[in-house]
């Protein structure tokens, strides 16, 4: 008999029905307002012709939307064949050039060396292996380069919890299972501000900042310049 796959999250990758009811729900005015603004926020500085990875992009928006100025080179790296599908349609649909790609995060297809700057949203607490996940982050990137992960934050309360789902501008049945999903997610497999700064040193990255407000926090790990 042969041994069961090992598996590089902690849940089952989205695929098909799932993958598409998760991009309709995350794809609100609301939401995609807040992507652009994100992408702004992310972007600036970077110089003409940058290149940018998003890890687990899932349908894509916040990459196209980082994508959508026209100056920076956009590569997405999911695992989900479906969401692949999903966010290359998405691209194709607003007439953004964005390069999405199926594989895995703790073997990258890209050389060392290769991106300005690495973005995860809400996907890294789903990694099985969250310090390969920051290694390949670390050889991926050039020097002087910067990694940015976006997640919950487990020390976030309930009433942070509503507050992001009555953003999301959902109707009763959706913001119901979400906000369900959204707390077991947070309170099972999110980090916390401290769990972070004991994983960093553990990896390639010689530190980090982070930040954490209501349901969000930020990672921000930058890869040293060459000696």
């Amino acid at each position: 008999m042969s041994a069961a796959p090992h598996r590089r999250f902690q849940l089952p990758e989205m695929e098909g029905r799932q993958a598409r009811w998760y991009a309709r729900n995350r794809g609100s005015a609301t939401q995609m307002a807040e992507y652009r603004r994100e992408a702004a926020r992310l972007t600036a500085g970077l110089p003409r012709g940058g290149a940018v990875l998003e890890v687990a992009p899932g349908p894509g928006y916040h990459a196209i939307e980082m994508a959508r100025p026209g100056t920076l080179r956009v590569t997405g790296l999911d695992i989900s064949r479906t969401m692949v599908e999903i966010a290359t349609e998405s691209a194709r649909a607003a007439g953004v050039s964005v390069d999405f790609r199926q594989g895995d995060v703790t073997a990258m297809p890209f050389e060392k060396d290769s991106f300005d700057l690495i973005v995860c949203q809400a996907a890294f607490k789903n990694f099985k292996q969250p310090v390969s996940a920051l290694d390949e982050m670390h050889r991926v990137l050039r020097p002087g380069g910067l990694a940015v992960i976006q997640d919950m934050n487990r020390e976030a309360p309930d009433a942070a919890v509503a507050a992001e789902v009555r953003g999301m501008k959902l109707n009763r049945v959706n913001a119901f299972m979400t906000r369900l999903i959204l707390a077991r997610f947070l309170r099972r497999r999110a980090f916390s501000p401290a769990r972070f700064r004991s994983l960093v040193p553990l990896s390639a990255f010689p530190g980090c900042e982070i930040s954490a407000e209501g349901m969000a926090l930020e990672v921000r790990l930058r890869k040293p310049e060459k000696a």
